[in-house]
């Protein structure tokens, strides 16, 4: 019995916390996104048209606004932000960002407390948020732990493994960093598919 119970408890405990991920709500008809972060989000590596954000628009019908800014760090995006919010007044922030502390070596803290930042200032602005996690390059492409932390404290949503998924596979990349049109389409096909989830 109580080697029943020790297999038994780990799945419960999973289970337990599949019922507390943060999850998207419905996004009202005529809804606008917000794509904010650095060349990831602008499109780098692929053709004007073929950015995540372009792609997601065709995908969804909903008004996509691309406020990708290649080379941007996390403190460049805090000041950035609170301006973008006034004038887009979203529905939905997807907050793609960090990659350029991470290549410049940036600490760790200030990252983490940056993304946590635009998170807060989104969430202040009434709109919800996704998160997209962001890995450090290496051999094993992994979403760095802080992304994970600041979903769950500040009960947002993540996509944990969407860049690393697409940036393992050389067929959707245009270099070691940025994904291809290709890649661009991965991305934007996983967010629609949660946009629809959340209508389920």
């Amino acid at each position: 019995m109580k080697k029943v119970l020790l297999l038994i408890l780990p799945l419960f405990t999973l289970l337990a916390a599949c019922d507390r991920t943060p999850r998207l709500a419905p996004l009202p008809e005529g809804a606008v996104i917000l794509a904010f972060g650095d060349s990831l989000t602008y499109g780098t590596g692929a053709d004007e048209g073929e950015s995540y954000p372009a792609v997601l628009e065709k995908l969804t019908g909903y008004r996509v606004i691309n406020a990708g800014v290649p080379g941007e760090t996390t403190s460049d995006g805090v000041r950035r932000l609170p301006a973008v919010l006034a004038e887009v007044r979203p529905d939905l922030v997807i907050l793609c960002h960090g990659g350029n502390d991470i290549l410049q070596r940036r600490s760790a803290e200030e990252l983490e407390a940056n993304v946590r930042k635009m998170v807060e200032l989104s969430k202040q602005a009434g709109a919800q948020v996704l998160l997209i996690g962001v890995p450090q390059p290496s051999m094993v492409l992994r979403t760095i732990p802080l992304y994970i932390r600041a979903s769950w404290d500040l009960m947002v949503p993540l996509e944990e493994h969407l860049l690393p998924d697409i940036l393992r596979e050389n067929s959707l990349k245009s270099d070691t960093i940025h994904p291809n049109a290709a890649g661009y389409a991965v991305f934007a096909e996983r967010i629609a598919e949660r946009l629809r989830a959340a209508k389920r």
